[in-house]
């Protein structure tokens, strides 16, 4: 048994040792592996406690008071990244560091940073600027390049964007602060669309008008105000050319699918009022001079 003691004493001893063996010294600091563990350690909780908060604060807090997720899923990032950067130069200084110290080594990393991580900092600072500016916020429908989508989050590096695919498309920062983007709920969640339509010259153009506003009303996707319009655009080589203008809310992610059921619909009435649908056609016309010419050929 005294063996036995004996051993464990020796153990923790052996290990205490080990953990406050220095491994280098900052300026008179002893830097040990007691002390390393302590940073991965705290550091580890520091991210997941962050995270937690910043969760709970959108939820519990920010949703009942703030309507707009966006809003609230913005202030939860700004407070999540002020903790960690709070939690780390608390960490720091509680492991026995001198932060002051850290100036030369903060001077290299610039360096460092200002010729290979160029992009990292650019896509860094560019997401700073989304979240304070916010140009854009989660849950707008956006444009930027050949990517069209929803806003799924926006972290400090990259932003994610989620197609009508359901494919996650992870868009740098730097993208939407140098790059032309369209943001379809911007200000408003109402969007107008435009729908072209085309009939036969033989038929009435304000009957034609009726039964396409009254379709376009019946349709549950389609805003009541403002109210659906059909205007006449030109008359087309083979066809009197309108466009249906709506307003929605609700098809902003889904266009072509608004745009799908309406001409169905449309289609359908047409028939129904023997409304003639045109399709090109060409008229070929041979002068009598060349007819001439080919008969004596």
């Amino acid at each position: 048994m005294e063996s036995f003691e004996t051993g464990i004493k020796d153990f923790w001893s052996k290990l205490n040792e080990l953990l406050n063996v220095v491994i280098f010294d900052i300026k008179g600091s002893d830097f040990t592996l007691l002390t390393l563990l302590f940073i991965i350690i705290s550091s580890i909780l520091l991210v997941f406690i962050s995270k937690r908060l910043s969760k709970l604060l959108v939820r519990r807090v920010l949703n009942r008071y703030i309507k707009d997720t966006g809003v609230s899923d913005s202030i939860g990032t700004i407070f999540r990244y002020s903790v960690i950067v709070i939690g780390f130069i608390t960490i720091f200084q509680s492991a026995g560091f001198d932060l002051s110290t850290l100036g030369l080594l903060a001077g290299a990393l610039g360096v460092g940073i200002g010729f290979g991580l160029q992009n990292v900092t650019n896509n860094f600072i560019s997401g700073i600027i989304i979240l304070f500016e916010r140009p854009i916020k989660v849950g707008d429908r956006i444009e930027v390049g050949d990517i069209n989508g929803d806003v799924y989050s926006i972290s400090m590096r990259s932003t994610t964007v989620i197609t009508n695919d359901n494919i996650s498309v992870i868009v740098p920062n730097s993208e939407f602060i140098n790059s032309q983007v369209i943001n379809w709920s911007h200000n408003d969640r109402r969007v107008r669309f435009k729908i072209p339509i085309g009939v036969s010259y033989n038929e009435d153009p304000e009957k034609v008008r009726k039964l396409v506003i009254g379709v376009a009303r019946d349709h549950p996707g389609v805003l009541d105000e403002p109210a659906p319009d059909l205007w006449f655009e030109g008359y087309g080589d083979s066809s009197l050319d309108f466009n249906l203008t709506i307003w929605t809310s609700d098809f902003i992610q889904r266009p072509g699918v608004l745009k799908s059921q309406l001409y169905y619909a449309v289609f359908k009435k047409f028939a129904e009022h023997k409304i003639e649908i045109p399709f090109p056609q060409r008229d070929l016309h041979l002068k009598s001079g060349w007819e001439k010419k080919i008969d004596k050929i």
